[in-house]
């Protein structure tokens, strides 16, 4: 996740997001994509002189690429923080946190499963409302990426662009996402759920002290489904010919 996953990534994945078949020929969007940063003179991107074979210039090339990637990072971004955006997802739904698998235990097996239900639906609707937050980070990334970056990431394996974000971005998303988490606890009654659960579990004799961090556990899989669905646009786009839904896209990858 260095500076390409930065502000590559976030667009490469929101790319991949919008991967789909295109007047591409035979040639992948990703194959074509290598083939004119490979033509290409590794020079500051700000001076748009620098042509190579293509006839494109490095500031065109990595403006497309930095489209891309932020398209499809919106893209992730817009999923993720809808209704049930994590909570129907079987792939990325939070579930109980591994402190507090001996109260879900007991409670089921009281007869309470109702409520271990109801509370991981909670902890599922902070993290939708906190995934938000990631989309200004993302572009923020994105934008700083430079042209080697662009090299460096269509050089290395399909999920080269998501890791790179992912190494970036994860203490600044940490550090944003939190206090939002923490708020969101409380706004969707996890917080009050946690308390009502544990005093029912107390009830129940001859049970454990249990403690747990529920804004912490909740970021940290609000994160991983985020890089997730990222990794998955990445490898789309690596794979197919992308639609060329803007100017600039169509001007780069079009010829």
């Amino acid at each position: 996740m260095v500076s390409f996953l930065n502000s590559t990534t976030f667009r490469a994945l929101l790319l991949m997001s919008l991967v789909s078949v295109s007047a591409f020929s035979s040639a992948s969007w990703w194959d074509k994509a290598k083939e004119l940063v490979k033509d290409t003179p590794l020079e500051d991107v700000g001076a748009p002189t620098n042509a190579g074979a293509s006839g494109l210039s490095n500031t065109d090339i990595t403006a497309a690429f930095k489209e891309a990637l932020e398209l499809g990072s919106q893209k992730v971004v817009n999923q993720l923080g809808a209704l049930d955006g994590f909570n129907k997802d079987a792939t990325i739904r939070i579930p109980m946190p591994e402190s507090l698998q001996t109260v879900s235990k007991v409670l089921k097996g009281a007869g309470l499963g109702h409520m271990v239900d109801d509370f991981t639906v909670r902890l599922n609707r902070a993290a939708e409302q906190a995934t938000p937050e990631a989309k200004a980070l993302f572009v923020d990334t994105i934008k700083g990426m430079k042209f080697d970056d662009v090299r460096r990431i269509y050089d290395g394996p399909e999920d080269s662009a998501t890791r790179f974000f992912e190494k970036q971005m994860t203490p600044d998303l940490t550090q944003a996402m939190e206090p939002i988490i923490s708020d969101s606890l409380s706004q969707v009654g996890a917080v009050a759920y946690y308390d009502r659960m544990i005093s029912a579990y107390k009830n129940i004799p001859f049970v454990p002290d249990v403690k747990t961090d529920l804004t912490s556990h909740v970021s940290k899989g609000a994160l991983n489904g985020v890089f997730h669905y990222l990794a998955e646009q990445e490898a789309a786009i690596r794979k197919d010919p992308v639609r060329q839904t803007t100017a600039l896209l169509k001007k780069v990858f079009g010829q």
